[in-house]
């Protein structure tokens, strides 16, 4: 018996997950197979990859080993198959994108639409995930492309500005007095609605501006989807951090106030594993992306400390 790719793709989301549900959610089957697909290829490799300590399944030694040759096998999978498509003279194929919720800023379904005219052969899965999100789905190879908000931190990808978007402290109009006229330590003592996960872009903005002052803020709520956030807000929860374009929509509405200390930018990046960069699949969405976003341009990863 050998691997498939299928139960190859399943042990690298259990691997990143370290959790067989919430891979099975990932990858959109069922609990059941995804634990068939990981007892497989345990059965045909004759070693346990996993450990169960309380409710998370960790790597074994030899799992760790494995892994990221299992990434790099699937990768290679996606660049066979494109590249054997190109051998007969046309680019066609399947992508998979993960962008935000926030449409209208990347564009994205302008770039679709001019992909789609110019190879008709190219269909695209669009997805909604956040920019922590995409950059998951980028390096399990579950997506082909990610937009995403923040700046290029990843150094296997190869990320592309497309915009810069603006950002502001907001909260509800009742607080309007208490919000224009609160210093850096009073707006982070008021009630905050704050980024559920610390990957997301939101969250080392708001490090940035309010952890660097030596403060912390007061969260009350949390979000994951900043429509969601959006919501509590206009419920009167608390502040939180909102794209500028929002921002004025509820000034033009009478239902925000905003703080005059907070003026920030987040980059709005395309990315993908720098692995494909020949790949004429991905260059086709790049160049779609470029007719939309002229001034698109490439970007190095930053360094982490």
């Amino acid at each position: 018996m050998l691997i498939d790719l299928v139960q190859l793709r399943t042990f690298v989301a259990v691997a990143e997950e370290q959790h067989l549900t919430r891979a099975a959610e990932r990858l959109h089957i069922s609990q059941s197979a995804a634990s068939a697909h990981v007892r497989t290829v345990e059965e045909v490799l004759g070693t346990q990859l996993f450990v169960r300590t309380n409710r998370s399944l960790e790597l074994t030694r030899a799992g760790q080993l494995l892994l990221e040759k299992a990434k790099a096998l699937l990768n290679e999978a996606v660049l066979f198959a494109s590249f054997a498509r190109e051998i007969h003279g046309k680019t066609e194929g399947h992508l998979i994108v993960g962008a935000g919720s926030e449409s209208a800023s990347s564009r994205i379904g302008e770039i679709v639409g001019v992909l789609r005219q110019r190879h008709p052969l190219i269909s695209v899965d669009l997805y909604a995930r956040p920019s922590s999100g995409a950059r998951q789905g980028l390096k399990t190879g579950e997506l082909d492309v990610g937009l995403l908000l923040g700046r290029p931190l990843d150094p296997g990808f190869c990320y592309y500005e497309i915009a810069r978007i603006a950002f502001r402290v907001a909260g509800p109009v009742a607080w309007q007095a208490q919000i224009e006229r609160a210093g850096w330590a009073e707006l982070a003592g008021m009630p905050w609605i704050s980024p559920a996960d610390a990957a997301m872009a939101y969250s080392p903005v708001l490090e940035r501006v309010f952890g660097e002052r030596g403060l912390e803020l007061n969260t009350v709520a949390r979000f994951d989807n900043a429509t969601l956030g959006r919501a509590m807000l206009q419920a009167g929860v608390g502040l939180m951090l909102m794209r500028e374009e929002h921002v004025s929509h509820g000034l033009q509405d009478g239902t925000l106030a905003v703080s005059p200390l907070v003026h920030c930018e987040l980059q709005l990046l395309i990315a993908h594993r720098e692995s494909r960069r020949n790949d004429p699949l991905i260059q086709a969405f790049m160049d779609s992306a470029s007719q939309v976003w002229p001034r698109m341009q490439a970007l190095q990863p930053h360094a982490t400390h």
